[in-house]
């Protein structure tokens, strides 16, 4: 027996994320394990921001605490838009699919899985939209707020009987956002990682030689020699291209990095990462980093990744 794969799309603000929580939540009262996805790179109810996540929800979800995240499945996308690198966006999506679908076990399958999208529905937004319910082989769609949007993910998939499209109404409690506000609640999740909903874990920071480091990050180099290519073609940007950070720069101040589980620099697509980092200081001069962890300690991997992710907090 496969339970459904439930996918919520919507608009921004349109209470997604919490319909998500409460159709979690109903799962677990059932006594099933379900499986929580986050696509949400602009938010993050797993994680941080920037990152494509899978959880198991084993527990009622706290109002507080949020989703839980003891042993999270973590692909760091590193921006806080689909818009910067769509491929890798949508080769994250086909990893976290892939691992979910090889773990998958009876009870597994049978709890379900619960998936949450951004709010950006439009044009490539919708595109991106359409190759998460077929790589997440989604059987349910939920539409919250926008009759639009339902109309034509219906038409749609209209030759595919499997799935079942439905409406819904956003909710009455729902408040639009603006984009300062947005800003602030990313700030304050990733602040929350380090120190905690409530404030009662003590991050450590550590200054190291930027030698000590080895920091890469994912697309713009050149995907292949103009004289490979067809007569006429002209080299672009390869959006799957791990690439060393060579030299100190400031621009890696106030970023968020990922540790990568992975053991060597060509496994650092396909590998989750253990956790983050906060650059809080760069000195040019010294060539040093001053990082906040979550605990002291080497860190779990020697391979970091960034992307433009800021944050700004003490």
């Amino acid at each position: 027996m496969s339970g459904p794969r439930t996918i919520i799309v919507g608009p921004t603000d349109a209470g997604k994320s919490s319909l998500g929580k409460i159709l979690l939540n109903y799962a677990v009262r059932a006594g099933w394990v379900p499986t929580a996805v986050d696509l949400d790179v602009g938010q993050g109810s797993i994680t941080v921001p920037g990152c494509i996540a899978a959880t198991p929800v084993e527990a009622l979800i706290d109002v507080e605490e949020g989703l839980p995240t003891e042993v999270p499945l973590v692909y760091f996308y590193g921006h806080q838009n689909p818009t910067e690198n769509p491929e890798l966006y949508k080769f994250l999506v086909e990893r976290v699919a892939d691992v979910l679908s090889r773990r998958a076990n009876v009870d597994v399958q049978a709890a379900g899985v619960v998936i949450n999208t951004m709010g950006w529905i439009e044009g490539l937004g919708y595109e991106l939209l359409l190759h998460s319910i077929d790589t997440l082989k989604a059987d349910v769609v939920l539409v919250v707020g926008q009759e639009r949007l339902y109309n034509q993910l219906r038409n749609h998939l209209r030759a595919r009987p499997e799935v079942t499209v439905v409406r819904l109404h956003s909710s009455g409690g729902v408040v639009t956002r603006t984009p300062q506000v947005r800003k602030s609640a990313r700030t304050r999740r990733v602040k929350e990682y380090f120190y905690g909903v409530r404030g009662d874990l003590s991050p450590h920071s550590q200054t190291v030689s930027f030698e000590e480091l080895r920091i890469f990050r994912i697309g713009g180099g050149p995907r292949a020699p103009s004289s490979a290519l067809p007569l006429g073609a002209t080299s672009v940007a390869d959006p799957l291209r791990v690439t060393a950070v060579t030299g100190v720069t400031v621009e890696l101040q106030n970023s968020l990095v990922a540790v990568s589980h992975a053991n060597t620099p060509d496994q650092l697509l396909s590998v989750s990462v253990a956790g983050f980092l906060y650059i809080s200081n760069v000195d040019i001069l010294q060539r040093t980093l001053t990082y906040l962890a979550p605990c002291p300690g080497p860190l779990p991997g020697k391979y970091l990744l960034t992307g433009n992710l800021k944050a700004f907090f003490e």
